[in-house]
């Protein structure tokens, strides 16, 4: 019985103790490079879009395996449409991103009504834009701008709030705000998990041993620590992190603690039986769709106020990075299971693999095909473990 406990651990936890050895193995490889504070800033600033994208990925996956890949051209398009407004038509920056999260709306409605209620494929609808704004997006920054870039260096309210740092200090100076925010995440964790727990005892449902529990937290407690010290010796907090974090909370919520969370997991797992209980499957799908449209106007924001620009380069391969997070983190291709947890540990290896391959210079290409064989590993582990459960 122990040995059995021992290896559902094992089976639970194998993306994280993967995430681990990644980790670790990059750190090795580059010399302790991956350790530095400015790297655990830049694995949060340089793959901040992928959590916020995989975060609808995962919402329209759930609702049986489908994807969007138009939200990597819509971060190109969207973006030369804020450079245009805030830089060459110099529109008020609060202006501008609402009139982008309009924009986004509207397209977010549009594909929703097309893949809900015209029953038009996903993989088409949004294959048509991931052709579609890429082009429209370059054409609107070539004919603004003689080097098909728009510069957003002097718009320091949008940098600000998208890009910048809470109460940022000199680069390795200890940021007492940060560790202060570190300890409070660290109680709140503390004290969720230890409540959880105790429901759950409460209402007779099955619940961790005690011990586990302890180990769990421990971990967790170092790991937010050390986290908080890196970013505290790197300048402070940065915004992005805010939006992630937020973004993640809010989702985690919907999707574990509300009714309309359970029906894109019951659509995933039987739509027929869904809609004859009398849940509106359309609507769902049309829901998934819309909120990917907002979520990667967000991503827009973020990624156009790392790179201070709108350009053509902008979002190309972030609907990969997206999908991969989500497989990678226990989101079934078939839809009907996953959980935010899991995609956040896949977005966090996706963001590990980009970092530490740049920092050993490996080359782009290289790139693609380790992500692609992690993508593949992970199909592959859920597949067995799928086929291996159905066989007790």
């Amino acid at each position: 019985m122990a040995k059995k406990k021992y290896t559902d651990v094992l089976k639970k936890n194998a993306m994280l103790i993967v995430l681990v050895l990644v980790y670790v193995f990059f750190t090795v490889s580059t010399n302790g490079q991956m350790f530095q504070a400015m790297n655990f800033n830049a694995l949060i600033t340089q793959n901040a879009y992928v959590f916020v994208l995989a975060t609808g990925m995962l919402m329209c996956m759930l609702t049986g395996g489908n994807i969007d890949l138009s939200c990597g051209a819509f971060v190109c398009f969207l973006g030369s449409i804020g450079g245009i407004l805030m830089s060459v038509k110099g529109l008020n920056v609060g202006v501008s991103i609402i009139l982008m999260l309009l924009i986004g709306i509207v397209y977010g409605c549009v594909l929703g009504y097309l893949i809900a209620y015209v029953n038009i494929p996903p993989w088409i609808a949004t294959l048509a834009g991931f052709l579609a704004f890429r082009g429209w997006g370059t054409a609107l920054l070539s004919a603004n701008s003689t080097t098909g870039s728009i510069s957003l260096a002097a718009q320091k309210a949008f940098l600000g709030i998208f890009s910048g740092k809470l109460f940022s200090t000199p680069i390795n100076q200890l940021n007492i705000v940060c560790m202060a925010a570190g300890v409070i995440a660290c109680v709140i964790v503390v004290v969720t998990s230890f409540m959880s727990r105790a429901n759950k005892v409460k209402k007779g449902y099955e619940a961790e041993s005690m011990g586990a529990l302890l180990i769990k937290m421990v971990l967790a407690v170092a790991v937010i620590m050390l986290f908080s010290y890196k970013l505290a010796m790197a300048g402070g907090i940065p915004t992005v992190l805010i939006w992630v974090i937020v973004i993640v909370l809010i989702y985690n919520f919907i999707t574990s603690k509300t009714t309309l969370g359970r029906y894109f997991y019951t659509i995933g797992g039987n739509a027929e039986a869904t809609r004859l209980s009398g849940v509106d499957t359309k609507l769902i799908m049309f829901l998934a769709y819309l909120n990917m449209a907002v979520l990667t106007v967000i991503t827009t924001y973020i990624v156009t106020a790392r790179f201070q620009a709108a350009n053509s380069t902008a979002g190309t391969n972030y609907e990969m990075d997206a999908i991969a997070a989500c497989v990678v983190g226990g989101v079934s291709a078939y839809g009907g299971a996953g959980s935010v947890f899991g995609m956040v540990v896949g977005a966090t290896l996706i963001g590990v693999i980009n970092l530490g391959m740049s920092l050993m210079g490996v080359d782009a290409n290289w790139q693609k095909i380790v992500k692609g064989g992690v993508l593949l590993a992970a199909v592959v582990f859920d597949i067995l473990a799928a086929k291996k459960s159905s066989t007790k």
